[in-house]
């Protein structure tokens, strides 16, 4: 099978086609059917840590401060997206998002237009005990943390930082913030595989929702290779050897993961089999980067400048028509295992989680 037979353009365009889109509905529909209602919006680039999934040893190339969205210009995008859009929940992500030091005004601007829609942030939890009242004080409803180890040793050489008890604290003032449900992401990563059953028991002590995401080829190195990848199959049976799973599928079927119950309940952990179970037929995202490019997919290199038409003075429906029209060309999935995959230029630092 090939890139074109599932439905991902060879060619990019300036401008989004809205060639065959239907006019009765305003929302971010695409060409097979599904309808985007999650924004995810990078808001930097920089993030504290080094993950070697994700960033390279030096960190990513600074964006100039010019080049990134203002406060007042993402808060207005993510009024229309909601408003307009058909938009319903909002996610804002890096790099790092405590790395902005607007992040605050960031979520305080866009919980006073669309205070009906949940706000949540991806952060890696470095620093979030010294803002996780004021953020939750903005507006901010829940938070996921990026959390791959409870071993130090472990943690120290994944993200070539030491500072895994700085997270632990900032999980914790999370949860007595009020910041919940708290999910912990953790990549399936060859090297912190055994201790996978030990970040399981931490995160149900805890009372965090523990989720294993299948690596993808989106780390800065360019090494990810599918054969070395650890698949949801090998995650399950490493935890099968101290706790008992029982599979309970998915509450939504737009929703990543699959979740099995451990012990019988209450406590679950989920998978997020990006590669091997790939529910790609039922994305409901849509992105946009610390540069203000419409993204359509992770895997896609093909954007859309909204940041341009913003500052060149397009009205509302303008940004509305041009969003539709990349969503309206989202490929059909990521073509991982497709002859001639190519990775994107940018990274998952780069593009926002």
């Amino acid at each position: 099978m090939t890139l074109v037979e599932i439905g991902i353009p060879a060619v990019r365009s300036g401008r989004p086609s809205l060639d065959g889109r239907p006019d009765d509905t305003p929302h971010l529909l695409d060409r097979f059917g599904r309808v985007a209602r999650d924004l995810r919006v990078s808001i930097t680039e920089k993030c504290s840590l080094r993950c070697t999934y994700c960033m390279p040893e030096e960190g990513l190339p600074e964006i100039p401060r010019h080049e990134l969205l203002t406060v007042d210009e993402i808060v207005r995008l993510v009024r229309l997206a909601v408003r307009d859009l058909g938009v319903r929940e909002v996610r804002f992500t890096g790099g790092e998002p405590l790395m902005r030091r607007e992040l605050e005004q960031i979520i305080a601007g866009c919980h006073a237009e669309v205070p009906h829609i949940p706000l949540a942030m991806t952060t890696n939890a470095v620093g979030l005990e010294h803002r996780a009242r004021g953020l939750a004080a903005a507006g901010l409803h829940r938070v996921n943390v990026s959390l791959d180890t409870v071993d130090r040793a472990g943690f120290h050489q994944l993200t070539r930082r030491d500072r895994l008890e700085s997270v632990f604290a900032g999980i914790r003032a999370a949860r007595d913030a009020g910041l919940a449900p708290i999910k912990v992401n953790a990549v399936l990563m060859r090297e912190t595989l055994a201790g996978a059953p030990d970040l399981l028991r931490w995160c149900l002590d805890e009372g965090c929702e523990l989720r294993f995401i299948e690596e993808m080829p989106l780390d800065a190195d360019h090494e990810w290779a599918r054969a070395n990848m650890v698949t949801a199959a090998e995650l399950l049976d490493v935890l099968g050897t101290r706790f008992e799973l029982t599979g309970s599928g998915r509450a939504d079927p737009s929703a990543p993961a699959e979740k099995w119950l451990v012990d019988g309940g209450p406590g679950t952990v989920g998978i997020i089999a990006t590669v091997t179970r790939k529910f790609c037929d039922t994305c409901d995202r849509t992105r946009l980067t610390a540069d203000g490019m419409l993204r359509s997919c992770l895997f896609s290199d093909q954007e859309f400048d909204l940041r341009q038409a913003l500052r060149s003075g397009a009205d509302d429906e303008e940004l509305a028509t041009l969003w539709r029209g990349a969503m309206w060309n989202k490929w059909a999935g990521h073509g991982i295992d497709a002859e001639g995959f190519v990775p994107p230029e940018r990274t998952m630092g780069a593009i926002g989680g």
